[in-house]
């Protein structure tokens, strides 16, 4: 079983209580190497440059890349991260990545920064029958300084069967916060998975599925939501049951917390996640939509 990727691979500066810290990210290789833990081959639609350091990783993990490397510098950002919250900085930019049809069994699909333009996002939907969408790459903006902000956007989402968002997406997708606004996405897509910190919810059919994750003491964030996405999605490939791909999910997020290691080295392995995901499974809560 295999999954194709279409994202940035990145070079990130995490800043962190005072302490600096330079790794290779982006969800191209968080939720590459997430799905390869998960036993999937992965193909990844990705642009670097030869600044990039991480190709041997890649090629460690069987990832699949071609046509990836750039004459441009890889897609930078600077991160400042204190416990939930972050501030993000653009600092250079890759070039975009290009259609290429794609055999694979599911597609997931998210971009950093404008690396996808909506015409490749159209032709990818018709490329299989699980289309799964991060759409943070999509309503980024480039203000003063390289800060990112946000710009309210409207994104054709027929033919997305898995959307992943946080409040902030979810207001500059609909314009409506919150719940209620994920309850207007949920309309258009048929799994829902909403992240608000430790709450995380997955809307599905006529009802709200939410589990929490531990109260714990957070380190580095950046990647966790790729973790959670890669691996709902998996899960859900294999088993066909929403239910157990939440667990699953919310199991892979939190032992990537409880690491505290910062980075693709915070990617847990399958058997951590399937211990917390018996967990959830358990305890998870509901409510109709």
């Amino acid at each position: 079983m295999n999954l194709a990727v279409y994202s940035h691979c990145t070079i990130d500066e995490i800043h962190i209580n005072g302490n600096l810290y330079e790794r290779p990210g982006g969800p191209a290789c968080y939720c590459g190497c997430t799905a390869k833990k998960m036993g999937f081959n992965v193909d990844l639609h990705t642009k670097f440059g030869s600044d990039y350091s991480n190709v041997e990783y890649l090629k460690k993990n069987k990832i699949n890349f071609e046509n990836a490397e750039s004459k441009l510098n890889t897609t930078r950002f600077r991160l400042e991260i204190k416990d939930t919250e972050r501030t993000l900085w653009i600092k250079n930019l890759c070039e975009k990545i290009d259609y290429i049809k794609t055999q694979s069994y599911g597609i997931l699909i998210s971009p950093v920064f404008d690396e996808i333009q909506i015409d490749v996002l159209e032709k990818l939907k018709s490329d299989s029958n699980f289309v799964a969408l991060d759409p943070q790459g999509f309503i980024r903006r480039k203000g003063q300084d390289g800060l990112v902000s946000f710009e309210r956007t409207s994104i054709n989402l027929d033919g997305i069967n898995v959307l992943k968002s946080d409040p902030n997406e979810v207001y500059h997708l609909t314009g409506i916060e919150g719940i209620e606004g994920a309850k207007i996405l949920h309309k258009k897509v048929e799994h829902l998975l909403y992240t608000n910190k430790r709450d995380v919810s997955l809307f599905y059919k006529d009802r709200q599925y939410s589990i929490s994750l531990p109260n714990i003491e957070i380190y580095d964030t950046v990647g966790v939501g790729d973790i959670f996405t890669a691996t709902y999605c998996c899960a859900m490939l294999k088993e066909k049951d929403p239910l157990w791909a939440l667990s699953f999910a919310g199991g892979a997020a939190q032992a990537a917390l409880e690491s505290k290691q910062v980075g693709l080295d915070k990617i847990p392995e399958k058997g951590e996640t399937q211990v917390n995901a018996s967990y959830y499974y358990n305890i998870m809560k509901f409510k109709e939509d």
